[in-house]
């Protein structure tokens, strides 16, 4: 039975049909693609005849078997063809179908894998494209009893090439996609491990800064969302790190992301990523900051800084876990927690209506204030002694802080903070020497003289 009349030479059989059905539902539905093809192929040698199926793949301008049928090892071994090599490599190299009428008879042939029989006739080779790029070959022998003829054997298969294709190309982007979130992971956690354990955790014993130590302490083992409050320079983001590592989720990544230093253009791209072509730039599909620390902690810096549509969309992924990339449809499910920060007041710009207060209410869930190191005492003290240890290694000199320095150091109201502290000390170190730094040198160290003067 044909699905058109029989004499017209484009006619599809049933037969047809229902091997391109089975074959497409074989593909697409096994995450093992070596296994899915092969299945795919004993699909084709079962009702078609055709034997000695495979798929070549293209690797530095050699073609070697991907999946087959009909090959032992040693046959896949030998099945190895250059460009331009034999029908197979031919067909790689012209990008246009190469057939074989007699296989016995034609040189082109070259039957390295020694599967020429009594019962195969011809063999078709067919190109492997994704898009404009050969990615490898299709070949298989036709024997006498294929039910559907020699010319629709040679559509059918260029039909069934696309399909090979597309799954060959789309499960190597996945893999390499993969890949690249595996570095990303590692990455993430080597920067975190790197900041979290150099920078030894949270410094200080003042009071104000025990209480929030209690706070980490007791939250740290749960899911809860965080917003960290305080001025810039505090040590958001370490606070962050230090709910991060006594998690369970400490072994997966700490991912972070600005948000003020990203454009209101670009911030839900950042957030969820995009597909390709989904805006000018977006020449390939890419993971947002979600889906990278899916498992582990995002954090969230200057929270009060993104878009109103961000805000939406941030607003759905706290109440239902999921989202869509920009310019995707398909639906994206995450186990991330998030920890948030901000130096803004998000009560004010919630009445101002600048920022969405169901969201600051998903945010505001444990709220945890930190202190500015000006209303922390002594422990400027101890952040100086920490950060001169730290900055004499990195420099390989030694420089003497004397107590009248250290006093002005301690009076000091560091409107930058921790941050301003760490590169005053680093400034002291290259400019001051082992015989001490007065109190003269060291008021002109101090990044906001004028401004300590005028408090003084």
């Amino acid at each position: 039975m044909e699905t058109r009349d029989a004499k017209c030479s484009h006619c599809v059989t049933t037969t047809e049909l229902s091997t391109l059905h089975e074959v497409a539902l074989e593909v697409s539905n096994s995450l093992d693609l070596v296994a899915s093809l092969e299945k795919a192929l004993l699909i084709l040698k079962n009702s078609l005849h055709l034997e000695k199926c495979a798929l070549y793949t293209l690797t530095e301008e050699t073609l070697s078997v991907y999946a087959c049928i009909d090959f032992n090892k040693h046959q896949r071994e030998l099945a190895v063809y250059k460009l331009g090599e034999g029908a197979t490599g031919l067909a790689a190299q012209s990008r246009e179908p190469v057939v074989i009428e007699n296989l016995h008879n034609d040189m082109l042939f070259l039957n390295k894998s020694g599967n020429r029989d009594k019962n195969s006739l011809s063999y078709i080779a067919v190109p492997l494209l994704a898009g404009q790029e050969v990615i490898g070959v299709f070949g298989a022998n036709i024997t006498k009893t294929t039910p559907i003829g020699f010319e629709s054997s040679i559509r059918l298969l260029t039909i069934l090439s696309s399909i090979f294709a597309q799954a060959i190309h789309s499960h190597s982007i996945h893999l390499q996609e993969k890949e690249r979130l595996k570095e990303l992971k590692l990455y993430y956690k080597m920067e975190w491990d790197s900041k979290v354990h150099n920078f030894g955790d949270i410094i200080g014993e003042s009071v104000k800064i025990k209480n929030v130590f209690k706070v980490v302490e007791r939250i740290a083992g749960s899911n809860v969302t965080v917003l960290v409050r305080g001025e810039t320079g505090t040590g958001k983001e370490l606070v962050a790190a230090a709910i991060h590592k006594r998690s369970q989720r400490k072994e997966e990544p700490f991912v972070k992301l600005n948000c003020a230093a990203i454009t209101d253009t670009l911030i839900e791209s950042e957030l969820f990523g995009h597909e390709k072509g989904a805006f000018t730039d977006a020449k390939e599909a890419r993971k947002g900051r979600f889906e990278l620390a899916d498992g582990g902690t995002l954090f969230l810096d200057e929270i009060g800084d993104i878009s109103s549509s961000a805000q939406v969309k941030l607003l759905r992924v706290l109440q239902e876990r999921e989202f869509e990339r920009v310019g995707g449809s398909k639906t994206i499910k995450v186990n991330v927690r998030l920890v948030a920060a901000t130096n803004r007041n998000l009560e004010e710009m919630v009445k101002n209506g600048t920022f969405r207060e169901d969201l600051y209410y998903r945010l505001n869930v444990i709220p945890i204030d930190l202190p500015p190191l000006r209303e922390r005492g002594d422990d400027i003290k101890l952040l100086v002694n920490f950060f001169l240890e730290k900055s004499m290694k990195n420099h390989k000199k030694r420089v003497v802080i004397t107590e009248e320095a250290m006093g002005i150091l301690c009076h000091y109201t560091w409107p930058g903070n921790v941050r301003e502290l760490e590169n005053t000390v680093e400034r002291i170190v290259l400019m001051g020497s082992e015989e001490g730094i007065s109190a003269d040198e060291m008021l002109l160290l101090l990044p906001a003289f004028n401004i300590y003067q005028q408090k003084a």
